[in-house]
């Protein structure tokens, strides 16, 4: 059930008090926090099990109130800013005297983007600042897609889940350094790059890592609590096999071209051939898996074009060495 208007004005007034609210985005869920009150941001943290040199986004309610938020814009995110806002862009600028450091993991950046999703924007309205707003789950697993998602997760560690139904696009924003001499690509997301290049007329660089801290950049994210084994999309149904013959119980990602294939693991995810669908999908098919039992899962990542770049950046985080404990 979507949110009604006197859940977002109750939603508002949890904000202004220092509560957390869990909104949906085009993206994912967010977990929420007044972006100008150090004590809630703080919550995000400590509820999320964030380290708190882990920046977090500044959701605000339309492109012209950037310059509220931020300083020296320059040409090129205005352009970014204009052409895909409300949207799943995210843009690394000079941290303005508005956002405290507690939100910018104590960096003179912030991140900031207006959020694509009809509910998103309506509590933005209502509450009349900015809301810090990372992804509504525990630090490092897979990021919520539904409100079912958050309540399962975060319990009542959060105040108040606003329902907008699954998100569009899936996948989290994409960010942009406009920090630098020319823009640069942190994190692929929504926005894919050739979308980008073709605003700025110009190519970006993706570099795997970056003198900015953003979201996004462990090495180890977006994972379910089965291991996940990346291999080439010609060996996901005998790799799969053969680990289920050595006891695994077996979840796969079977790529399109193998749709047909019988294969003997535990669980199977079909992958959409679009990009746009898998990329709704994926968050969803790695809690799907989990939720199944399913201790090891094998995959292969799509052509890096288009959204299949956010994708494939995810599921190799999702494969990255995990934490010791």
């Amino acid at each position: 059930m979507t949110a009604s208007t006197n859940d977002i004005e109750k939603a508002a007034g949890v904000l202004r008090t220092g509560g957390l609210v869990a909104l949906p985005t085009e993206t994912v869920y967010g977990l929420g926090a007044n972006a100008e009150d150090p004590a809630a941001v703080a919550r995000i943290f400590q509820v999320k099990g964030r380290p708190p040199s882990h920046p977090l986004i500044v959701h605000i309610g339309s492109a012209d109130r950037l310059d509220d938020w931020v300083q020296d814009v320059p040409p090129a995110a205005r352009l970014l800013a204009e052409h895909f806002w409300p949207g799943p862009l995210t843009l690394v600028l000079r941290r303005g005297r508005r956002v405290p450091l507690e939100a910018t993991g104590g960096l003179q950046t912030v991140a900031v983007r207006v959020p694509d999703h009809p509910v998103a924007l309506a509590l933005l309205s209502a509450f009349g600042g900015g809301i810090t707003a990372p992804s509504a789950n525990r630090f490092g697993s897979v990021s919520p897609t539904t409100a079912d998602h958050v309540r399962a997760e975060l319990g009542d560690g959060v105040d108040m889940v606003l329902d907008g139904g699954p998100c569009e696009v899936g996948v989290e924003s994409t960010i942009v350094d406009a920090t630098g001499d020319a823009p640069v690509i942190l994190r692929p997301g929504g926005v894919s790059r050739e979308d980008l290049e073709a605003v700025l007329g110009c190519s970006l660089a993706v570099p795997s890592t970056s003198r900015v801290r953003v979201p996004g950049q462990h090495p180890s994210h977006y994972a379910p609590r089965a291991r996940v084994v990346l291999v080439e999309p010609e060996k996901v149904v005998a790799e799969a096999e053969l680990a289920q013959e050595l006891g695994h119980r077996v979840g796969v990602f079977l790529p399109p071209a193998f749709a047909d294939a019988a294969v003997k693991a535990h669980a199977v995810a079909a992958v959409p051939a679009s990009m746009a669908a898998y990329a709704r999908e994926l968050y969803g098919f790695l809690r799907e898996l989990d939720q199944q039992g399913c201790d090891l899962i094998i995959a292969s990542l799509p052509t890096e074009e288009g959204l299949g770049l956010a994708i494939a950046n995810r599921l190799r985080r999702a494969a990255g060495p995990r934490p010791t404990v």
